[in-house]
């Protein structure tokens, strides 16, 4: 048994307002098949650091086994102008014929190796490098959101391809597909310290909500405990008070009590209200010690705006062409207000360039994408670079309510010391979190976005499901999770290659 063992560990930034990790603590087998969620800004990509050794821990130690070095997804190529052989040997020193084996295994034909690395599709390089990640001799894998940009068919192979591997691994993913096709445990980063689990995400999620559940339940019985006990202290100190004050009467005899008796009396009852009211305050602090580790996943709330005409969007022999021949098929769709249609494709198929041209960008085409007249438009495009400066200038700039705008961001998990910090300094999931909240904040009759959870994790994305699910906006979308998809879609877009034919709308 190979254990990687966190004590203490405890990490900030140079400059940063908090810490990422303090005293976390963990241990876990590096055969296992180990997924790492948690929300966005958590410090899944830092532990992944701190563990290949590019950072330090402020406090606290990491105990690895010895020999052991951690290989890390994405990896720089130094020269992705030469072929794919030459970038293996570079990065993993393996021979010719276990790298064909291994990017056999990961859907790559052989002839790929005598190929340009750059000319490669992004997601075969995704798929190339995962898999020279492997064939490192003594390497722990830490893989770091991979499935970012692949498509679906790119996903499925990534999914068996790690189901099947030979070793352990430590995945960061945002995938719930992914996560149960090839974890045997998870490891969660919770608000109180990271938890490791056994199973796969769905077993997770179940235990997650289970124990929800529970502190719900035993929140509710405290809550009424708490009252009870409140009011018998109360009913108690009052006798005790009422009783105190006999020991002065006279009676009608003219006899006094005696005062003895009733000082016992009443210092029995006063003791037995304090033990009331002890009892209560510990109720209190239990109640307290509830959902420490419960992320609380708010509504969100969307108003799209309604057109006076039914079809907002139709392509009639739809094609894109940037002068090296058409991307896919010639399309036909119709998009009906209330529609949510989703286009799908392999990577580099036109899906992200029927949307560009769809909101107003000169995509050289052939055929017709025909709008309706005065559409409204809201926008997510796949890429977060380049957002730069404070939250404010940003909804400036966009036009929005900053108020508005810090709310979406607030139930979409940031703290508000995060809104203190330039956008650039944010996490990849927090700045595409700022984006979807941008488009949110907007009435639109059609909103086209472009890959909107790439990043985001688990909790928000159920979150715009179930605001989806409510809203009913109109949506032309790209979004390569599966079951995203299948929760919110009413239809679909599939773009076929060029020789296959005329592509349609699926539903």
């Amino acid at each position: 048994m190979a254990l990687i063992q966190l004590s203490q560990l405890t990490f900030h930034y140079p400059g940063s307002y908090d810490d990422v990790f303090t005293g976390a603590e963990a241990r876990f087998d590096t055969r296992w098949k180990l997924g790492l969620t948690g929300r966005n800004g958590r410090g899944k990509t830092t532990l992944l650091r701190l563990l290949q050794g590019q950072l330090s821990p402020t406090g606290g130690q990491i105990v690895t086994p010895p020999g052991m070095h951690c290989g890390y997804f994405p990896c720089p190529v130094p020269h992705p102008d030469r072929t794919l052989s030459a970038v293996a040997a570079e990065l993993c020193g393996a021979e010719d014929w276990q790298i064909a084996r291994e990017l056999g295994r990961m859907g790559l034909p052989p002839e790929r190796l005598d190929q340009r690395f750059d000319t490669l599709s992004p997601g075969e390089q995704t798929r190339a490098l995962l898999a020279l990640l492997f064939l490192q001799p003594g390497g722990y894998p830490l893989i770091d959101e991979p499935t970012n940009h692949l498509d679906a068919e790119g996903r499925a192979r990534l999914g068996a391809y790690l189901r099947g591997a030979r070793g352990g691994f430590l995945l960061v993913s945002h995938d719930r597909a992914l996560l149960d096709a090839c974890c045997d445990h998870m490891l969660a980063i919770e608000r109180t310290g990271l938890r490791v689990r056994q199973g796969n995400f769905s077993a997770w999620w179940q235990e997650v909500q289970d124990r929800d559940a529970r502190e719900a339940a035993e929140n509710e019985r405290l809550g009424r405990e708490i009252g009870r006990l409140q009011a018998a202290a109360g009913r108690t100190a009052r006798w005790s008070d009422k009783l105190e004050k006999t020991k002065f009467d006279t009676r009608n005899s003219g006899l006094r009590p005696d005062r003895g008796y009733v000082g016992h009396k009443s210092a029995k009852m006063m003791k037995r209200a304090k033990v009331i009211e002890a009892r209560r305050e510990q109720a209190i602090a239990d109640k307290t010690a509830l959902f420490k580790d419960r992320e609380i996943a708010e509504a969100l709330r969307l108003q799209p705006l309604t057109h006076p005409k039914d079809r907002l969007l139709e392509a009639s022999d739809l094609c894109v062409d940037y002068g090296g021949g058409p991307l896919f098929a010639p399309v036909r769709f119709a998009l009906h207000g209330g529609d949510r249609l989703a286009l799908t494709g392999p990577n580099g198929c036109g899906k992200s360039s029927i949307l560009r041209l769809a909101a107003g960008a000169p995509v050289p085409h052939t055929g017709q994408l025909v709008q309706a007249s005065g559409l409204t438009l809201s926008v997510v495009p796949q890429s977060a670079a380049g957002l730069r400066g404070t939250v404010q200038r940003y909804a400036e700039d966009c036009a929005v309510d900053l108020t508005r705008l810090l709310t979406i961001l607030r139930k979409f998990g940031l703290e508000r010391v995060q809104f203190e910090k330039p956008v650039e300094s944010w996490s990849e999931g927090q700045r595409k979190k700022l984006l979807l909240a941008r488009s949110l904040c907007q009435s639109a009759h059609l909103y086209l976005w472009d890959e909107p959870l790439n990043y985001i994790d688990l909790y928000a994305r159920m979150q715009v499901e179930q605001l989806i699910l409510e809203s009913r906006p109109t949506l032309l979308f790209v979004e390569h999770d599966r079951a995203f998809c299948q929760a919110v879609s009413t239809g679909t877009v599939a773009l076929q290659p060029p020789c296959a034919g005329g592509g349609e709308t699926a539903y």
